[in-house]
């Protein structure tokens, strides 16, 4: 009889009349061998001659868009090479747009905004999304074969692909749509187009930004003429509560666009403009750092801020904060006209909640004019 001084944790097996031992580390590892040719990871079972094919809509003017043609796809070309092929459309063109619209419609979607990123049957939106589920669904798909181009109607006759079961030739794809295959080319970002050109985009939303930016300019030049006139006000200072409720009508929309451009969802916009395609735009951050919508918040809290204090104190405090209120509602109004100027004529769409906002700040700065101009009087004595 023979007795084991192996270690109480190893096995013995007994196979075909030979015995043999198995330590535990040589059991995981077996079992673990086991499972990687039962269930191979999608890098092992990737098919050689797999491709994914993905479409994504873009807009020159969109800063979104550049942070993912130019930060998130090179590392995936180099990685996967001639096995990733996307084609960039341009929605700011007329036959870019009609794809576009032609794929929000095979999603089931009114609208939405850019960067969109179709691969198969599945949509990502904006540049948190597609860096995040994009790698993934590339590994998946490659596990499965491949993928072929979305079905969106048109889409191969304006890139110019030949259907797989069709003789292949040299077709060029049309200018509304560069195809990158594969893609160590990128779509070109540059917006040439005119200022006729980017208006005529959104006429309707356009115009209604340029009769706006009348209306604060009209409103600024009164709000000066008559503050440099040397005419005494008789009445006292009456402060209503137009100026805080205003400022809480901005707070909410200022605060809607913070979120859009923070989280980086689609905006809700009205019948008329285009605000994804604002919210998207390099003009969207102050010295490309601070959303325009959190600079906004910050704009009205101090307002509300400055009528409280000039509201409820007396005095010099009283005074000055009244001219603080002038001041900060009419820079918020001359920043808030250089932004709708951009609008129609840079970025060629309009964004109604920015025009409400517009809207919002000239008349608290008409309001602020009165008492302040009375606080000026007593000021100067």
């Amino acid at each position: 009889m023979t007795y084991c001084t192996c270690p109480p944790n190893h096995r013995h097996y007994n196979l075909h009349g030979k015995e043999f031992t198995v330590t535990p580390p040589q059991l995981l590892l077996s079992i673990l061998l086991l499972i990687s040719l039962l269930f191979p990871s999608p890098a092992q079972a990737q098919t050689p001659n797999a491709v994914v094919h993905a479409v994504l809509f873009y807009s020159p003017s969109c800063g979104h868009c550049h942070y993912v043609i130019e930060e998130v796809f090179p590392p995936l070309f180099d990685k996967y090479g001639d096995q990733l092929q996307i084609a960039g459309v341009d929605v700011t063109q007329p036959e870019g747009q009609s794809l576009f619209l032609a794929a929000l419609q095979k999603f089931g979607l009114e609208q939405s905004g850019v960067p969109f990123l179709v691969v198969g049957n599945v949509y990502l939106i904006g540049s948190a999304d597609i860096p995040e589920q994009f790698p993934t669904l590339i590994e998946t798909y490659l596990a499965q074969g491949g993928m072929d181009w979305p079905d969106i109607p048109g889409l191969r006759a304006t890139l110019g692909i030949v259907p797989t079961s069709a003789p292949q030739t040299d077709l060029e794809p049309a200018a509304t749509a560069q195809a990158v295959i594969p893609a160590t080319t990128l779509p070109s970002l540059t917006d040439d187009a005119t200022w006729q050109e980017k208006f005529a985009r959104d006429p309707a939303g356009n115009s209604i930004a340029v009769l706006v930016l009348l209306f604060m300019t009209a409103a600024m030049v009164w709000t000066v003429t008559e503050f440099r006139k040397q005419k005494k006000s008789k009445s006292p200072i009456h402060w209503s509560w137009d100026i805080p409720i205003l400022c809480l009508m901005g707070f909410g929309v200022a605060g809607y666009l913070a979120y859009v451009e923070t989280a980086n969802v689609t905006a809700v916009c009205g019948p008329v403009g285009d605000c994804n395609t604002v919210q998207q735009s390099a003009y969207a951050r102050l010295f490309g750092l601070l959303p325009i919508g959190v600079l906004g918040l910050m704009g009205y809290m101090v307002i509300a801020l400055a009528w409280l204090t000039a509201r409820y104190t007396k005095g010099r405090v009283s005074n000055w904060s009244a001219l603080a209120l002038l001041a900060f509602s009419a820079g918020g109004t001359l920043f808030s006209m250089y932004l709708t100027f951009l609008e129609p004529f840079v970025i060629g769409a309009t964004c109604a909640w920015c025009i409400t906002s517009a809207v919002l700040i000239t008349i608290i700065m008409i309001l602020a004019l009165r008492p302040a101009k009375a606080s000026w009087e007593k000021v100067r004595k």
